[in-house]
């Protein structure tokens, strides 16, 4: 199975196996890694899922939705590499993908 490294705002890395179409929320919520809340369960309803894509990573993940971009401008601390994690999906591809989690989800 892929592996998906977070790392969260003090800078512990965090290494979860995620299957191939599972998408990054549930695999930090699934492994107990906290600093994603997932709290409307990967609908796009309250962005608490927010992490940076690793810049390695950032022209290996599909591009953010137009509805995904307008959830961002609601979440602290919004950078270029921002992204939902409930919107991206594991892949082959994407095995050994690395996210930073931010310090707060709101």
């Amino acid at each position: 199975m892929p592996t998906a490294i977070y790392i969260d705002a003090n800078g512990n890395q965090f290494e979860a196996e995620l299957e191939v179409g599972q998408n990054l929320m549930d695999g930090a919520v699934n492994n107990m890694i906290d600093g994603i809340l997932g709290e409307c369960g990967g609908v796009m309803s309250c962005a608490t899922c927010h992490c940076y894509v690793d810049a390695a990573w950032q022209d290996k993940v599909p591009p953010a939705s137009d509805h995904e971009t307008d959830m961002l401008d609601m979440v602290i601390e919004p950078k270029d590499n921002s992204r939902l994690s409930c919107q991206i999906e594991m892949t082959a591809e994407l095995d050994g993908i690395v996210v930073h989690l931010p310090r707060a989800q709101y």
